[in-house]
């Protein structure tokens, strides 16, 4: 398991970064935080789950021996995790309309309407189409 998310984040670290993007894709944080402290996590967060919280906990204690570009990019990244994924939960609240009235589909099951949410812009609003790009599906 470690080894595997080891060669991932190893992987991860030729994936671009694209920071100026309103909410950021799980591919690129990780490939940020591979990039900036793919050194760091090797050495000292060996046999941590890898995991968001339990990650961002190692870094977060080990701190002292992080290298400055680690420590600039490393927050942000989690950051981005985590918008990403309330991104996510917002478009069941915000599209609620368009997935019952336009998608015929449920609230409750907000993933099953996601493909007509992104194929079918008649009669979407421009604040639920803001909600599916945020959060990635488009």
């Amino acid at each position: 398991m470690v080894r595997g998310s080891i060669t991932l984040i190893l992987l991860a670290l030729g994936m671009p970064s694209l920071a100026a993007a309103e909410t950021m894709s799980f591919g690129d944080a990780i490939g940020l935080l591979a990039k900036s402290c793919g050194a760091e996590i090797v050495a000292n967060c060996r046999g941590v789950n890898p995991d968001s919280t339990r990650l961002k906990e190692c870094l977060s204690r080990n701190r002292d021996v992080l290298s400055q570009q680690c420590q600039s990019d490393y927050l942000g990244a989690f950051d981005a995790i985590q918008k990403r994924v309330a991104a996510r939960v917002t478009v069941a609240n915000v599209c609620q309309r368009e997935i019952v009235k336009v998608c015929g589909g449920s609230t409750k099951e907000t993933s099953k309407a996601v493909p007509c949410l992104v194929s079918t812009p008649k009669g979407i609003s421009n604040n639920c189409l803001k909600a599916v790009d945020d959060a990635g599906y488009r």
